[in-house]
């Protein structure tokens, strides 16, 4: 059966502010701040309006997180637009080690805070699902910062045709729209992250410290794929997550994942945002189990803390004896941002049994330089600090932090380096007075 006809005002709305891409440039002011969607968020055909007449800007600032598309702008090349990021992705670290873009620290909750109270919040652009007959735009895969700021600032909006409906606390009325335009294009996936023996083993790990019941988050790579994989014998876990990863599906289609026993969203998967494969897309698309909200509330330790059995796996990159967790740089050379990574790991601590893994290889690939470390590289940014890190996982074991002294800390941490560093750890932290 046909849908009903949107209510004639509605129409007459969502008509009167259809415009074509480049109109946004009539709502940007000199000195404007421009909020722009992550990922699949990101505005495609806007973006290049603004880049095709950047000579018509006056020192306008694209403020974003994790961009998939390498743009002009962001290497300084266009002198009306500058680059503001909020997270690295692949795309941005050239720009920013060469000095074309900005990088803004902060912890992925208090982005919605921080930009209310850094930027003007001229004009927020993002990519939406097309409006339905009640005049609302879905945020589709995303919600993060960008549903934070609806009602806050004006929306310029684009309507791709592949974005999928979804629910939650992303939905956007035309009324707080002062424009949109009609767009269809695919949207961009996760690239696979092949997973090795290693991964593996780390997984196995993780996986049997998870009990049936169980509300789950888990950030982007192979290991927490691998994880998931592990977990489809388990009964009734829950998902309050700040990433929806194609590994959730394969729980909710086999029975895994219920959400029965969650304390708050009973029976649904709360999370801010989806990226993965067209599966993924599929799945949360019309589906009311699902519900995006804004990154304020998914990420706040608070409401983290208010799951029984919360469980956080996330991966980093060096490890040192105070347990220090460097996952966004390598020594000085910047690789990302924190993400939601110390939210999860603060969250937890509030939790009913909860627990936190920062997983990690042993060593780099070719072997040649340990992971686990007596210090942190020189310049390296610390994400997870000291007296939050639970449990610290490589393939040779589990070294569970918390509460426990620095030399025992050493101790457990040298327990699961590469072999062949042990004896080189061991001097190291005789040498600091830790063991």
């Amino acid at each position: 059966m046909a849908a009903p006809a949107a209510p004639t005002e509605i129409s007459a709305a969502l008509e009167e502010q259809r415009r074509a891409p480049e109109a946004v440039l009539d709502h940007i002011e000199p000195g404007a701040d421009l909020i722009v969607g992550l990922a699949n968020a990101e505005p495609v055909t806007i973006v290049d309006a603004l880049e095709e007449r950047a000579s018509e800007l006056d020192d306008v600032r694209l403020h974003q997180m994790f961009p998939l598309r390498e743009r002009p702008h962001m290497h300084g090349e266009l002198a009306g637009l500058r680059h503001v990021s909020w997270f690295l992705s692949p795309v941005l670290r050239e720009p920013f080690h060469k000095g074309t873009c900005a990088l803004v620290p902060n912890n992925f909750s208090e982005v919605p805070h921080l930009m209310r109270s850094a930027t003007k919040r001229s004009l927020v652009l993002a990519s939406a699902s097309p409006p339905d007959r009640h005049g609302y735009f879905s945020l589709g895969c995303h919600a993060e910062y960008v549903a934070a700021l609806i009602g806050e600032a004006p929306f310029f909006l684009e309507a791709n045709e592949r974005m999928p409906r979804t629910f939650g606390e992303n939905q956007v009325h035309v009324s707080e729209v002062v424009g949109w335009c009609q767009a269809d294009y695919p949207l961009g996936e996760l690239p696979d992250h092949p997973s090795d023996q290693r991964d593996r083993r780390i997984a196995e790990l993780v996986a049997e410290r998870i009990p049936d019941g169980a509300t789950l988050q888990a950030g982007i790579g192979s290991i927490p794929n691998e994880v998931l994989g592990l977990l489809r014998d388990h009964t009734d876990l829950g998902v309050h997550t700040e990433l929806l990863a194609d590994g959730f599906v394969d729980l909710v289609e086999g029975g895994a994942i219920t959400g029965t026993r969650k304390q708050t969203h009973r029976n649904k998967i709360v999370t801010t945002s989806a990226f993965g494969h067209e599966r993924l897309y599929e799945f949360v698309a019309d589906n009311p189990g699902v519900e995006f909200w804004p990154v304020s509330y998914t990420n706040d330790p608070r409401n983290i803390g208010r799951e029984d059995k919360m469980r956080a796996i996330n991966a980093t990159l060096e490890v040192d004896f105070l347990g220090q967790c460097a996952s966004e740089s390598l020594g000085s050379e910047y690789w990302s941002s924190s993400g939601g990574q110390p939210d999860f790991a603060r969250g937890v601590l509030f939790a009913e049994d909860g627990a936190s893994f920062i997983v990690l290889h042993s060593t780099t690939s070719d072997e040649s330089t340990s992971r686990i470390v007596s210090h942190l590289h020189p310049g390296a940014a610390v994400t997870s600090h000291k007296n939050v890190v639970d449990h610290v996982v490589t393939e040779y074991g589990v070294a569970e932090l918390r509460g426990r002294p620095i030399g025992e800390r050493t101790c457990k941490l040298i327990d699961i380096a590469h072999p062949s560093f042990r004896d080189e750890l061991e001097r190291a932290g005789r040498e600091l007075g830790y063991i």
